[in-house]
């Protein structure tokens, strides 16, 4: 627990976004609009490789309460179904990103984080959910995105040169937790029941692999003159006038 000293020093701001991917497709749960929920959004990553989608909602929480609420609504917004395995089944993935920023008041230096929630939908066999129709094409773009979430961690695992975040928007929209500067924790759920031993063993395996990941976290903090010389190359490259003098000697 922070001390309260260490509290009253820091101006911290929790900002937040929250999507589906459904049907290989990118929805923003935080838009109220459902005309525009599914309006087009880009994947890009900034210069520190963390992940951001432009034109998401992105929405500010002050306190827990917020942050349940914030939750709450979009969770209304998700595509959940019912199959022969399953009364709510998931039918998309769900990403929860917070983005945390904290400055501190007496040298203005400042750490960026980000904490990324997601929920997989689970991979699915047609002869046991019954999926037909719409139910059936929603299962088939979950597991070919588990698919490619398994190559990834396959590369990663192996230590591959090139990793395929890009074979899907799942992956991609991970790829800032999975590898390099970040710490991945995951939970595998699992059937005791016979009738799904098959699924529990693949699921074990995945798991396993994802144990081999070896990643290198490091804080993201930059001091007061570097924000400074940051904004300053900012201007610049949009064309604006700049007063101020970078002393090179």
């Amino acid at each position: 627990m922070l001390r309260e000293e260490n509290i009253k020093a820091t101006d911290l701001s929790v900002r937040v976004y929250m999507l589906e991917i459904y049907n290989d497709q990118l929805i923003d749960l935080l838009e109220n609009d459902k005309k525009k929920m599914g309006k087009h959004l880009d994947i890009k990553k900034d210069a520190q490789g963390m992940v951001f989608v432009t034109g998401a909602t992105i929405a500010t929480a002050e306190t827990k309460e917020d942050l349940a609420k914030i939750i709450e609504g979009g969770f209304k917004h998700r595509h959940v179904s019912s199959t022969k395995m399953n009364a709510e089944s998931s039918r998309s993935h769900l990403v929860f990103s917070m983005l945390l920023e904290s400055v501190n008041k007496t040298t203005g230096a400042k750490a960026c984080g980000k904490l990324s929630l997601v929920d997989l939908a689970g991979s699915e066999r047609q002869d046991k959910t019954g999926a037909t129709a719409e139910r059936l094409k929603e299962a088939q773009s979950i597991n070919k995105s588990l698919s490619a979430l398994g190559d990834v961690i396959s590369a990663l695992s192996t230590n591959e040169s090139f990793i395929p975040y890009r074979n899907n928007k799942l992956t991609l929209l991970m790829s800032d937790s999975l590898g390099g500067n970040a710490k991945t924790l995951m939970f595998v759920n699992t059937s005791p029941a016979d009738y799904n031993a098959d699924e529990t063993t693949t699921s074990l395996v995945y798991a396993a692999r994802v144990k081999l990941i070896v990643n290198s976290a490091e804080k993201q903090l930059e001091g007061k003159e570097v924000q400074r010389l940051k904004g300053i190359i900012k201007s610049l490259r949009d064309g604006k006038q700049v007063d101020e003098y970078v002393d090179a000697a």
